[in-house]
């Protein structure tokens, strides 16, 4: 209850309310111990109208009009006369002093806030003027007690009724509250609740109808949300039941080529030149398409491990992608190098960065194959304080405008012909996979290179993307 957005209201509410009644309080109660003091002189002054109106009284008479003022004696000035009006024994010697004719606010507040926190009875002096221009002014001496009992009930009546203020307000403003925003959040949340337990239902997409304008604003922008996560589901949905069905096909097509594959094998041996001659470029493009089916089915499987990450040597890695690559060439005058420094260690998993070097030097190898030409492919690495560097640089023509605008894009990024574009996906995921990243740091006719970042830190990992 205390914790809603309601019960809080109510709280903070009834907290502002008595606040700013305790910041009224101290003015209020320092205006009624003037008003006090001032009926006080008032009575005074009447009661010693009755000794001018009859200059021989009684003592009985005179300490009952004493009596009745709560005074002790009274003072009259008139006509620069002074003149002690009404007079009676004095307890004790006077304390203070209070001029009333011309007091400052803050001494007003002063004066009632010592005489509220002094619980003993004084004696104190108190000058005014009279009332009806009836004399030049009039001064009386008086208990403080009486005047402290008075002020304090005051200030608890204020009090009460500043706390029965607070609560009919607190209370107003709960309800208030509650039917103008606690009810609508709680049919947002309550939509959100439906559409996460059921995205497929349209029921459960909000219908934005709030009157307050943030709340609308909330309702449209979980419509929004709402339906463009439904479009995303649907369409996930929809690319999940289609990989399931090319990750099928390609398997089976998989197979069927590799029997194709092992059949031309046998053709290449046939005498008939013209067999001969068409014999190899039916062997390449059966390989590109048992190559295009793996890398579909690798990338469709989805379910790549996290890298095993230890401090392992790079140069025999490189080795490995070189030699294997060396096997794979078709005469023409291309050129692999490992310029790896051969002490060069890196945290890494070894199964994954083979891949990830293999994709980019078989990827450069084939560029050079392509556009018929010689070249050099080159890898390299490097260490600074942050991050060790992989690059992977090429003498190809570059490449083309068509692969550069979906690079790592799966089934566009391709930079061959026939080429699906996986490899890159796949080993920029990889290498995210290790908290680093995989980017094109240049391409054009004198070449392309690739750049590999591993962080040394391990607590400085990139989220993946």
């Amino acid at each position: 209850m205390l914790n809603s957005l309601s019960g809080r209201f109510l709280i903070l509410t009834a907290v502002f309310v008595m606040l700013a009644e305790v910041l009224i309080f101290v003015p209020s109660i320092a205006r009624y111990r003037v008003d006090y003091l001032h009926d006080r002189l008032e009575r005074a002054q009447i009661a010693s109208m009755a000794l001018l109106a009859d200059d021989m009284l009684d003592s009985d008479l005179e300490a009952e009009l004493l009596r009745n003022a709560e005074v002790f004696n009274v003072v009259l000035r008139r006509d620069e006369m002074r003149q002690l009006m009404l007079s009676s024994p004095i307890p004790e010697p006077i304390s203070e002093t209070y001029d009333l004719r011309a007091p400052g606010a803050a001494v007003l507040i002063r004066d009632a806030v010592k005489r509220l926190i002094t619980p003993e009875n004084q004696i104190v002096r108190v000058i005014g003027a009279p009332t009806r221009d009836a004399g030049l002014l009039i001064e009386v001496t008086m208990e403080t007690a009486p005047l402290r009992t008075a002020m304090l009930d005051y200030g608890l009546r204020i009090l009460l009724l500043s706390a029965v203020i607070s609560v009919v307000t607190a209370l107003l403003l709960f309800v208030a509250v509650r039917i103008v925003l606690v009810r609508p959040i709680k049919g947002v949340v309550g939509y959100m609740k439906r559409y996460a337990a059921a995205p497929e239902d349209a029921r459960g997409i909000i219908q934005p109808h709030a009157g307050v304008t943030e709340l609308r604003e909330a309702e449209e922008a979980l419509l929004q949300l709402q339906t463009e996560l439904t479009q995303l589901l649907r369409q996930r949905e929809r690319m999940a039941q289609l990989g399931g069905a090319v990750a099928k096909v390609s398997h089976d097509l998989r197979n069927i080529l590799t029997s194709a594959q092992l059949i031309t094998d046998r053709i290449e041996t046939s005498e008939d030149p013209r067999v001969r001659r068409l014999a190899p470029k039916l062997v390449n493009s059966i390989s590109r398409a048992v190559s295009l089916c793996e890398s579909t089915l690798a990338f469709g499987r989805a379910e790549e491990p996290p890298p095993a990450l230890r401090m392992i040597p790079l140069a025999p890695i490189t080795d490995d992608v070189i030699d294997s690559e060396r096997l794979a060439l078709t005469g023409c005058d291309v050129r692999l190098e490992s310029r790896v420094p051969p002490g060069l260690e890196l945290r890494a998993d070894s199964e994954q960065l083979f891949r990830v070097i293999l994709n980019l030097v078989r990827n450069a190898r084939q560029a050079l194959e392509v556009a018929h030409r010689s070249g050099t492919v080159t890898v390299s690495a490097r260490e600074d304080d942050d991050n060790w560097w992989i690059e992977v640089s090429d003498t190809g023509p570059g490449l083309p405008a068509k692969a550069l605008e979906n690079l790592f894009t799966p089934f566009r990024g391709g930079a061959r012909a026939g080429g699906a574009g996986l490899g890159l996906t796949i080993s920029a995921e990889l290498v995210r996979g290790h908290g680093g990243s995989l980017e094109l740091a240049s391409t054009g006719p004198e070449g392309t290179v690739f750049q590999i970042r591993l962080p040394r830190s391990m607590t400085a990992l990139e989220p993946l993307a």
